[in-house]
Order: C-alpha cells, then structure tokens, then sequence
C-alpha cells in the first residue's frame, strides 16, 4: 500500500481518537525502531557522529525520539534545533524535554541571525558523518522557508562536499511532496529514507528515486484494523 498524505493522516487519526492508542506511543514506536534501521544502516564503526536535525512538527518528535535511542546505545549524537522552542507542541513539546534532561547535546538555531544561520550549519555539520533529517514530514505542502530552508541547502552543500558521508532522511526527505514525488523547493537528497507504516505514494515518481536513496518501511505499533479500514475507504473511494 502506498500512502497519500491524507491516508497517512487518517490512519493516525483513527488509530488515536477510535482506537485510543495515544500519539505518543506511535510516535516512540516510530522513533525507536527508525533508530534501529538507522543503526543496522550506518554503524560499522562505532566512531559515527550522528547530526539531527529536527522541525518544530510531529516529524522532529519523531528524529528527538531517534536521538535518545541512538544516545542510549552509545552513540555520539548531537541535535540541531531549526525552531524556536516555544513552537513545539503536544508529543513532540514532550520529547524535546525529555531530551533536554537527558544531557544529550543540542544546538539551537532558533536565536540565529539570518546571515549567520547558514555558517554557524556548516560548522555544526563539519563535525558529523550521518545527517538525520527529521526537519519535515508528509504534512508539507508547499517550499520550506526560513531556518528549515537553510538547513535543507547545508545538508544538501555537506552531502555534496563529503561524498562518503550519508543522510537518513525520516519518513520522507524534507521538501519533497507526499502525493507527487516532486521536490517543492530546497529537498534533502537522502542515502536512506526510513518511512513509517508504509511508503509514500509520491515514492513511486521517477523523479523521487534520486532523493530516497534505499528506502525502508518500519512499523509503528498501528492496529492491522486501522490499515484495513483505511484500504477499504480508499478502494470505495
């Protein structure tokens, strides 16, 4: 099955106000089995330095829960924030402090000045071998902007620069459209897509296959029902 964003988005929604399965849930069972996929992709040596870079959405929730489980298996692990902190919210407000107090390092874009937003990312990514970018998820409809957009073309100039590295791009690449496989704007071009549930419906565009790199799909903890009604809705429809 491939998802559209619409389905992604029903399939949560059932799966937490009908089935009453919290989004906090979902979302540690998304992170902690990305971290997983991530791991069994990037860790034949034990000296990566892994980069994540995380939205103020439910995606950068997503990469925070990523970071613990990296941080918990002894891995070096930094996150760079591309948003203030007053604009996470719910589920992914709740792992931002739990990483908070988990002593894992975090860098703050939210304070920086235009003009020394893209330096100061290209020095935080100089000390990295493996970008996660949990930036934005199947949600965005349009081009990234603002502290997002810069960090999109720092990781894009830091894959360029250091071939040998790599990016893990979480759920989708950020930029790129769920339903149409085409970049909006600034995209991440990923070594490895790690997309929950199931793959995006816009994977299946040609013009997509350059900015997945590999793709895997991991389970989130959804009820089969959910993903059978969802089917079902859309086979009717």
């Amino acid at each position: 099955m491939l998802l559209t964003r619409a389905a992604a988005r029903e399939i949560d929604r059932q799966a937490i106000e009908d089935f009453g399965l919290p989004g906090l849930v979902l979302m540690e069972n998304a992170g902690r089995n990305a971290a997983a996929e991530i791991r069994q992709f990037a860790v034949p040596d034990r000296d990566q330095v892994f980069l994540i870079l995380v939205g103020p959405g439910n995606n950068g929730g997503d990469g925070l829960v990523i970071a613990r489980h990296l941080d918990n298996a002894g891995l070096a692990v930094r996150v760079v924030v591309a948003a203030e902190p007053a604009r996470f919210r719910g589920d992914a407000a709740v792992n931002l402090r739990v990483v908070e107090r988990s002593g894992i390092r975090l860098d703050w874009l939210g304070d920086a000045d235009a003009a020394d937003l893209f330096p100061r990312l290209r020095d935080l990514l100089a000390g990295g071998t493996v970008v996660v970018d949990a930036l934005l998820g199947t949600g965005a409809t349009a081009a990234a902007r603002g502290r997002i957009a810069v960090a999109i073309t720092a990781v894009t100039a830091w894959r360029a620069e250091q071939p040998h590295r790599r990016v893990v791009a979480i759920d989708l690449p950020s930029g790129l459209d769920c339903d149409t496989g085409a970049a909006l704007g600034p995209c991440v071009h990923a070594d490895l897509t790690v997309s929950f549930v199931a793959a995006k419906a816009g994977f299946a565009a040609p013009a997509a296959a350059a900015l997945l790199g590999e793709v895997r799909t991991v389970d989130i903890g959804v009820p089969r029902a959910v993903l059978a009604a969802v089917a079902r809705s859309r086979a009717d429809g």
